[in-house]
């Protein structure tokens, strides 16, 4: 399928814009991780999603992966920093290494906001083994209120983001009839040996790991909502045998906006960029 039907309740407001009488939101940039780990004795892999709570002003009751919007302190320079350098993730992301380099901490920041694992350790080569210790939940709660800044945590505890733990995905930029826009760059990373995700609460009102394959048959099932670029993704995911094989994929990143159309009497949105849309 090549394009999803919006509720009819959408109506007026898309037509709105298409018309030309709304003004679009201004996307902000964000990052969202896929964060993978094993199952089934290696044979297969999970994918770490949120369900967002029902009360949330954007995507509200959606499975999602962890992210968020860039803070402006994300791009601080005085980060350490191992792996590729930010001008090489500014050409993977499309971005100025300025903003590559907020992108790549906003991913990291936002993994351990909202699951409790961090990509840094204390040298280029090691991870932190554990971050589920009682002062890990404090630093977690003041990057959440922004008392302290990911550059600042990593610095008193003597640590180093782990860039190359990273890998860059795909591109979603969020449809012009929404209130509220993002242009999110989308992450693989694989869970880090010994360290555990928890469920943190804050946005989310349940967490799971789930085989991307599952999560799609929970959505076609109306147990759970999907939005547009996480199906499209769940479904690339599950082509892949294992985490490795979703890892060492060759991916191109180029914006992917979903296009609102009138036809037949309803209102769609186009998957972009010739992707299938698996439900």
């Amino acid at each position: 399928m090549r394009r999803v039907r919006l509720p009819d309740g959408m109506a007026a407001a898309v037509r709105s814009v298409l018309g030309g009488m709304a003004q679009p939101a201004a996307p902000r940039d964000a990052a969202t991780v896929m964060l993978l780990r094993p199952a089934d004795g290696g044979r297969s892999f999970e994918v770490y999603m949120l369900r967002r709570k029902p009360t949330m002003a954007f995507a509200p009751g959606a499975c999602v992966f962890p992210g968020g919007s860039v803070d402006s302190r994300d791009a601080d320079e005085d980060l350490a920093w191992a792996g590729p350098p930010p001008e090489q993730w500014g050409r993977v992301l499309g971005a100025p290494p300025e903003l590559a380099r907020a992108l790549v901490c906003a991913a990291v920041r936002e993994t351990f906001e909202e699951s409790g694992v961090l990509l840094a350790g204390p040298s280029h080569q090691e991870v932190v083994a554990d971050a589920t210790a009682g002062e890990w939940e404090a630093d977690r709660r003041a990057l959440l209120d922004r008392t302290m800044s990911l550059a600042q945590l990593l610095a008193r505890r003597g640590l180093i983001l782990r860039s190359d733990l990273l890998r860059a995905w795909s591109r979603w930029i969020t449809p012009v009839i929404e209130p509220r826009r993002f242009d999110t760059r989308f992450f693989t990373a694989a869970l880090p040996a010994g360290q555990r995700t928890r469920d943190v609460g804050g946005e989310a009102s349940a967490v799971r790991w789930i085989t991307p394959a599952a999560a799609l048959d929970l959505a076609r099932a109306g147990q759970i909502d999907l939005w547009l670029p996480t199906a499209v993704t769940l479904g690339e995911l599950a082509r892949h045998p294992d985490a490795g094989s979703v890892l060492a994929a060759a991916r191109t990143v180029t914006p992917l906006l979903p296009e609102l159309t009138e036809a037949d009497g309803a209102l769609w949105l186009t998957v972009p960029g010739g992707l299938e849309y698996p439900l």
